[in-house]
């Protein structure tokens, strides 16, 4: 992974981690890091929702009402942990981060074909990673995603300011961080989640990611929230509509086989 995304400055403007505690996490070990994650396990027979947090967010956010509601609809819930994160170890670096991915995911020893990968703001970074490394997996959910990762980090830092050229910053975000691609090349079925007044994370993104998305696919914009609150101010469209998509899946792996 390029040290263009390591760079010091965009750890420092573009991530915002916090510590917390829970009992039993389960740890991922990414040789320079361990993550701690947190699992819970309903069926081991179950497909099991992988869930990205978004910036400023750690596992222990996550862990309760929105655990209780998925394993509500059949699933396993595997809540990961970001570098730097929670009680992680490690510094949040952009591209050790991404590569953080794989092994995240390995730790679990499921078949892909079980999986579902949730990307929520800054999540959705990693859970279109998690797409594209294993793109046998059920299903991809992005809530007020990403689409343009050069775009997002030009907010907060310019080229000039790590020491390389725009275009050797471009040439790095398009090897590591092409959200189109990696959208593009996975066959399974995408649901996209996005509020109209996004203040954060302009909607465009999300209808982006939508356009862009390759196989079966769904978008709800909703015309209320923003976008640290689309989950909690509709909630109940929010998770009918997500446990509509879970049920999907079994038949849509049945066609892709």
């Amino acid at each position: 992974m390029s040290s263009i995304l390591d760079h010091p400055l965009i750890s420092e403007r573009y991530f915002f981690p916090r510590a917390g505690y829970f009992k039993d996490p389960f740890w991922v070990d990414c040789g320079d890091a361990r993550l701690a994650c947190s699992y819970h396990e309903i069926d081991p027979a179950a497909k099991t929702l992988i869930h990205f947090h978004g910036n400023g967010e750690i596992v222990d956010d996550w862990q309760g009402d929105f655990v209780s509601l998925i394993q509500k609809m059949g699933c396993n819930v595997f809540l990961a942990e970001l570098r730097g994160y929670g009680q992680s170890t490690g510094q949040p670096q952009l591209g050790k981060m991404v590569a953080d991915v794989v092994p995240t995911i390995e730790a679990l020893q499921k078949p892909a074909s079980e999986l579902i990968f949730f990307g929520r703001s800054v999540g959705s970074i990693f859970a279109l990673e998690a797409a594209a490394k294993f793109p046998q997996a059920a299903g991809l959910v992005l809530e007020s995603g990403v689409a343009d990762v050069m775009e997002r980090l030009l907010l907060r830092v310019s080229a000039a300011e790590i020491g390389v050229s725009v275009a050797e910053f471009e040439m790095a975000i398009d090897r590591n961080l092409n959200h189109q691609r990696k959208i593009t090349s996975f066959s399974g079925p995408v649901l996209v989640l996005h509020t109209q007044n996004d203040g954060l994370v302009d909607v465009s993104h999300g209808q982006r990611l939508y356009d862009w998305a390759g196989g079966e696919k769904q978008i709800k914009i909703f015309p209320y929230g923003n976008h640290n609150d689309i989950m909690y101010v509709n909630a109940r469209e929010y998770f009918a509509l997500l446990a509509e998509f879970i049920a999907s899946l079994s038949i849509e792996i049945g066609r892709r086989k």
